[in-house]
């Protein structure tokens, strides 16, 4: 175990000491682990169990993020440590994120490391992916210094459940943010992921008018849970009215995992409704994932329709864009992070060695 000194945290009266990186605000005895199970009392102090540890390291294209217009096409470092600070019944990485077996992170690496394995592999990102980076923050924002050493962007791949103060710390160190906004019901949050609503949305919020950081939101369509229309249709206002026309929306399909084993696959059809319903908002640019859907993974110019990126699944198949980001057609800026086009990475990923030797 690698024992690290915390932030965001403070004595209590009684002598535990209270947790405040998110809105849970663990209160934990000497010894006891928060609901995350990665930060925990000990010695009176507060510690992070995982820095310099993860789960392990693959190359894989930016579009599994996902994130459509942060230098489409790139190859990206992706790792996730152990925890969580959701208790999601639909994770879809729950072997990961509920991990209560320290063995299982086999990988240890310093954020130097990772910086020089992002760079050796031609990796223009790091992702903090798999589980929640919020719960390891401390690694997150440390490997991120590194990186932007080396000229290495970083992306958060986040619930977005976090307090305020170690809100503005962490996404300072972020280039771009997938947020998981896991439905538009406090209902919802509450008895599927042991969580609220309201931190999230103030996270979204904060991320569009207070940060530079390149911002995505993903919603994983449940049948029956999250996926009615007025939902859907109160939650895409809400994106509009708060981060704006451009924030790319993607709609998932959920397939039965963990504690859900008993409700079906997402319908194609209810990709397609909620896909209409956003872009009916007036939602610049809203995707589908997890199916094979070619116009719903087409990135389109807003003026004069044309596809600028096409892709099949992960992978860019055409690109005609600008290397500032603008539509070879008609000249019209679409919103993102953009750069001169190395050429697409493709549709797989690639397992890395760093960090196998313990």
């Amino acid at each position: 175990m690698n024992a690290h000194p915390a932030k965001w945290w403070h004595r209590l009266d009684d002598g535990r000491v209270q947790c405040d990186l998110c809105p849970r605000d663990c209160k934990l005895h000497e010894g006891q682990r928060g609901a995350c199970f990665v930060r925990q009392m000990l010695d009176d102090e507060m510690i992070l169990t995982t820095w310099g540890r993860s789960s392990g390291f693959c190359v894989d294209p930016i579009e599994k993020k996902p994130l459509n217009h942060f230098f489409p096409g790139s190859r990206v470092l992706s790792f996730g440590t152990a925890g969580c600070n959701l208790s999601c019944r639909f994770c879809q990485n729950w072997d990961i994120s509920r991990s209560r077996q320290m063995d299982t992170l086999a990988a240890a690496a310093t954020p130097e490391m990772i910086a020089l394995e992002a760079v050796r592999l031609g990796c223009q990102s790091v992702a903090f992916t798999y589980n929640d980076p919020v719960i390891f923050a401390e690694y997150a924002m440390d490997v991120a210094d590194a990186c932007h050493g080396v000229d290495v962007k970083t992306v958060a791949v986040t619930a977005g459940y976090i307090h305020p103060e170690a809100r503005a710390a962490f996404f300072g160190k972020m280039d771009a943010a997938n947020v998981d906004l896991k439905a538009f019901t406090d209902e919802f949050y509450f008895h599927e992921s042991a969580a609220h609503l309201q931190p999230v949305l103030d996270t979204l919020r904060y991320l569009a008018r207070e940060t530079a950081v390149w911002t995505e939101v993903t919603t994983l369509l449940i049948p029956g849970r999250n996926d009615a229309s007025d939902e859907l249709q109160a939650m895409c206002q809400w994106l509009l009215d708060n981060m704006g026309a451009d924030v790319p929306l993607h709609f998932s399909a959920f397939h039965p995992d963990y504690r859900m084993l008993d409700v079906p696959a997402t319908p194609f059809e209810t990709l397609q409704r909620a896909r209409d319903i956003a872009r009916g908002v007036g939602l610049r640019y809203v995707y589908t994932g997890n199916v094979r859907d070619l116009v719903g993974a087409a990135t389109v110019c807003p003026q004069c329709a044309q596809v600028v990126v096409e892709r099949n699944g992960y992978d860019v198949l055409r690109y005609e864009l600008t290397g500032d980001g603008h539509c070879t057609h008609c000249g019209a800026a679409i919103a993102g992070r953009f750069g001169p086009y190395r050429g697409a990475f493709g549709n797989h990923r690639i397992p890395s060695a760093l960090g196998r030797t313990r």
